[in-house]
């Protein structure tokens, strides 16, 4: 019956898009802060700014399930948060050993934050605006793999990772927009 899922698709819509221009707008904040700090070395600022990242993640889950909790996507969260949550003692503790530990670990969470960000999308194909999010755990995969791969070259440095959070954050902002045009047709 289309009226019992009229009011789950209607109110997780308006709450996504929400979500998504928070998380366009941290991610911006949060690259332009660890580039302006963290261009040669993985200083006090840089390690706090690193672990903060998959942190904000873990609370934008947490927020993403509360209004989606009658969706299959809910399970695919709460992977979400326990994956960002081991990344981000992982990236703290990867810290103290060098950039290469960092990327190498963030690379890791990449990949699997990528490949259950492009389930979670997949399941929600129906509320639109979902294939920037499938773009975006696809690109996440690719560029966790880069992440690791060069983790061994020469002269690394920390900020290699804000283009991959603005790159996020730009995805998060064409599926915020594109959801409010899916609101808008119906």
């Amino acid at each position: 019956m289309t009226t019992v899922d009229s009011p789950v698709v209607g109110g997780i819509a308006p709450a996504l898009r929400r979500l998504y221009f928070v998380r366009f707008g941290f991610a911006i904040v949060w690259a332009v802060l660890l580039f302006v700090t963290s261009k040669s070395a993985v200083g006090p600022i840089g390690v706090a700014l690193v672990v903060l990242y998959p942190l904000f993640d873990v609370g934008a889950a947490v927020v993403d399930s509360r209004s989606s909790r009658a969706t299959e996507a809910s399970r695919g969260l709460y992977v979400n948060m326990a994956i960002s949550l081991l990344a981000a003692i992982g990236l703290g503790v990867a810290a103290a050993s060098g950039v290469p530990s960092v990327l190498r670990v963030w690379g890791v969470w990449a990949i699997v934050a990528g490949l259950i960000q492009l389930i979670v999308a997949v399941t929600r194909r129906k509320l639109g605006g979902q294939w920037p999010m499938i773009l975006s755990g696809g690109i996440s995969v690719l560029a966790g793999a880069n992440f690791i791969i060069g983790a061994g070259a020469p002269n690394l440095a920390l900020t290699t990772v804000a283009g991959y959070a603005v790159l996020g954050g730009i995805f998060f902002l064409v599926s915020a927009i594109r959801l409010g045009r899916a609101g808008q047709v119906r």
